[in-house]
């Protein structure tokens, strides 16, 4: 069932259920942030953890290059996600841009993690699909 909600200039906006997925979205970006940093911080320390050698992905990286990449890629993640969920437009943007460019660049790790990385390529679809068709309504739950 759709709730209507005053808006800033006295007008009301309808607000379905789709907002729950919205903040899903924000969810998910919050807790893949995390991730990215624990995975970020474990290419720093211990990159012998990974069982594929630099040279056997798609990509030609260091571990330490991409653990730092990875490190302040989920940091921004976490801002982003807070800011999806807050209902913040420059978020919503942003992380629109941060899940299509974590689903391309996840896909040169793809002989490191396969699994991992079509579970994530997964929930980004679902992210891009909820803040480009949905994300307004978070906004409004804030007025």
């Amino acid at each position: 069932m759709a709730q209507t909600h005053r808006t800033s200039g006295g007008g009301t906006q309808r607000v379905t259920g789709w907002v729950g997925w919205v903040l899903f979205a924000a969810v998910i970006m919050f807790t893949a942030g995390f991730i990215n940093i624990i995975e970020g911080l474990v290419a720093l320390f211990k990159d012998d953890y990974y069982q594929v050698r630099p040279s056997g992905l798609v990509l030609k990286v260091d571990y330490t290059t991409w653990g730092w990449t990875l490190l302040i890629f989920g940091a921004v993640l976490v801002v982003v996600g807070y800011g999806v969920a807050v209902g913040q437009t420059w978020a919503r943007v942003t992380g629109v841009v941060l899940a299509a460019l974590n689903a391309v660049v996840n896909l040169g790790f793809i002989a490191a993690y396969p699994i991992w990385v079509v579970l994530v390529i997964s929930l980004d679809v679902i992210v891009i699909y909820a803040l480009i068709v949905h994300g307004r309504e978070a906004k409004v739950l804030r007025q």
